[in-house]
C-alpha cells in the first residue's frame, strides 16, 4: 500500500515497549501515532529510532497555547521529519495561522484537533461551549480550513458532513475506531472502520484493538481487508 490509511496509536509508556510493538507491525500497512504519554517517557529519540525502522509518525501533541509558543513547537515538531503534527482548533485563529506560517505546506502535515472523541454533550455543557458536538466540530474545522491547514482530526461520526461543507483536499482523520462487537473503551462518538471510510475519513487511528491484539500484524491486515473498496 503506497499511502497506508491506518495509523496505530502507541498508546504504551516507554520506548521498549513502542519499539516491541513496532516490530510486529509493517510499515507499508500502517503509520504510527506517538502521543503525549509515550512522547514525555521517551522524546524525540524514539520518534527517530520508528522513523529510522522504516515508520511515518503522526506526532499527536495537540499543541495548544499562545500563538508564539505554539508556532516554535510546530517548527522544531516538523524539524524531526515526522509525517504529521497537530494542534488544538480551540487555540483559535491566531494560533492556527502561527502555526501554519510556521511550517509551511510540503512535507509535514499540519491538521488541528476539533473535539476529542471522548467528549459527549454534557461535556460540552460543562465547558460552556454552544451547540451539538457535530456543531461545534463543524465550526472548528471550517475555522482550521480557513487558516490553510491540511486537515483536521474528528469522529467518524462527523466526516459525512464535513465532507459536504469543506472542498478542497482537506484530510479528516478519525479516532474513534472499534471493530464490531468490542468495547468502546473511553471513546464516546466511535464506528467501525468501514463506516468510518464509507463516511468520508482518509485515515483512521486504532490502538488498543491493534496493539492489544495476540498477532498485531494479522489484525492490522484485517483491518486493512475491511476498509478496502469492495
Amino acid at each position: 500500500m503506497l499511502d497506508p490509511r491506518i495509523i496505530v496509536a502507541l498508546d504504551v509508556s516507554s520506548a521498549e515497549k513502542a519499539m516491541a510493538i513496532s516490530t510486529r507491525l509493517d510499515p507499508g500497512l500502517c503509520r504510527l501515532k506517538v502521543g503525549k504519554e509515550l512522547f514525555t517517557a521517551a522524546g524525540p529519540q524514539l520518534v527517530e529510532s520508528l522513523m529510522r525502522s522504516g515508520f511515518e509518525v503522526f506526532l499527536d501533541l495537540k499543541f495548544h497555547d499562545i500563538p508564539n509558543t505554539v508556532a516554535k513547537a510546530c517548527k522544531i515538531a516538523a524539524g524531526l521529519g515526522v509525517w504529521m503534527i497537530n494542534v488544538h482548533a480551540l487555540g483559535g485563529k491566531k494560533m492556527l495561522l502561527a502555526a501554519r506560517e510556521a511550517i509551511p505546506p510540503g512535507k509535514t502535515r499540519l491538521i488541528a484537533v476539533t473535539l476529542l472523541t471522548s467528549m459527549d454533550q454534557e461535556d460540552l455543557i460543562e465547558v460552556g461551549l454552544n451547540g451539538k458536538p457535530e456543531e461545534v466540530v463543524q465550526r472548528l474545522a471550517r475555522l482550521t480550513h480557513e487558516c490553510a491547514l491540511d486537515g483536521v482530526v474528528c469522529s467518524p461520526l462527523e466526516t459525512k458532513k464535513l465532507r459536504q461543507l469543506i472542498g478542497g483536499r482537506f484530510y479528516l482523520v478519525t479516532p474513534g475506531i472499534r471493530p464490531a462487537h468490542t468495547s468502546s473503551d473511553d471513546q464516546q462518538r466511535i464506528s467501525t472502520p468501514r463506516q468510518a471510510i464509507e463516511n468520508g475519513s482518509d485515515y483512521l487511528v486504532i490502538g488498543r484493538p491493534i496493539t492489544e491484539a495476540a498477532d498485531p500484524l494479522w489484525t492490522l491486515q484485517r483491518f486493512n481487508d475491511e476498509i478496502q473498496p469492495s
